[in-house]
C-alpha cells in the first residue's frame, strides 16, 4: 500500500545535508537553516529554492537519499504549478519511490500475482467483490496513470500520433476516476488517505503538467520533437487560461 509518508522517512542525516545544501559553504547561512530547523521544522528547509539547486548541482547532492531527493524534486515542481499541498506532494514522492522498483508499476501490491499493463485492465476490477482488492485496484489505476502521463508523457504523444493510442486526456481522466474512487471507499478512511486522493483527483492535470516539467529537464532532456514542443505549448495555453 502506497502511502504519504515520504517525509516521515527522512531523518537526522537527511536534515544534515539539507542544512548543508543550503548554506552553500556559508557560516551564516548554516547557522540560519539551523535555527529554522530548530524552530520551525525541516518542512520549511524542504521548501527552499536553495535546497533544489543543491540537490541536482552540488556534488554533496549525490548524496542525498532517495525519499529526500523525490520528496524535494516532487515539492519544487508542484510548486511550480501552483500546487502547495505538503500532503499531496508526500504521495506523489512516494508513488515515484514504489514505482521506481523492478515489475511494482504494473502490480497494485508488491507482493500481488496479478500484473496490469493497461489502464482498461485495472478499470475492471475497480469493482470487485473483494473489498481489499477494489481498493487497490482504484488506487493503482489513479497512480499508473499519473506515473505514465506525468513521466512518459513523449512516449504517449508518439503512439497517440503513430499507432492512434489514447491521448494525455485519456490518461489524465482516467487517473481522477481512480483517485476519486479510491476517495469514496470505506478503506481510504482507514489509511488517513481519502483527502490525498480526492485532491489528486481534483488537481490531476495539475500534478500530470508538473511531473511532465521533471520529465521534460531531467529524465529525457535531449528529446526535442514536434510532440513534445506541441504538448508544451498546449499545456501553457491551458494553464494561462485557467
Amino acid at each position: 500500500m502506497i502511502l504519504a509518508n515520504t517525509r516521515a522517512r527522512l531523518g537526522r542525516d537527511d536534515a544534515q545535508l539539507v542544512v548543508r545544501l543550503i548554506a552553500h559553504g556559508s557560516g551564516r547561512s548554516q547557522d540560519s537553516a539551523e535555527a529554522k530547523l530548530a524552530d520551525e521544522g525541516l518542512d520549511p528547509l524542504l521548501d527552499d529554492p536553495r535546497l533544489l539547486e543543491g540537490l541536482l548541482s552540488a556534488r554533496q547532492g549525490a548524496h542525498a537519499s532517495w525519499p529526500l531527493f523525490a520528496y524535494v524534486l516532487v515539492r519544487h515542481a508542484l510548486r511550480t504549478a501552483g500546487e502547495e499541498d505538503r500532503p499531496l506532494a508526500d504521495y506523489v514522492a512516494s508513488i515515484l519511490l514504489h514505482f521506481g522498483l523492478r515489475q511494482r508499476a504494473t502490480r497494485i501490491a508488491q507482493h500481488d500475482d496479478a500484473t496490469y499493463d493497461t489502464l482498461a485492465s485495472l478499470a475492471a476490477d475497480v469493482e470487485g467483490r473483494d473489498a481489499s482488492r477494489s481498493f487497490l485496484a482504484r488506487a493503482h489505476l489513479g497512480n499508473y496513470a499519473l506515473w505514465l502521463s506525468g513521466l512518459f508523457p513523449d512516449h504517449i504523444e508518439q503512439r497517440r500520433w503513430r499507432r492512434g493510442g489514447p491521448d494525455l486526456g485519456y490518461f489524465e481522466t482516467m487517473g481522477q476516476r481512480g483517485f476519486q474512487l479510491a476517495a469514496d471507499h470505506r478503506l481510504a478512511g482507514a489509511y488517513g488517505l481519502a483527502p490525498v486522493f480526492a485532491a489528486a483527483a481534483a488537481h490531476f492535470p495539475r500534478l500530470r503538467v508538473a511531473l511532465n516539467r521533471v520529465s521534460d529537464r531531467l529524465l529525457f532532456p535531449l528529446v526535442h520533437t514536434p510532440e513534445r514542443l506541441m504538448r508544451q505549448v498546449r499545456d501553457d495555453v491551458r494553464w494561462r487560461a485557467s
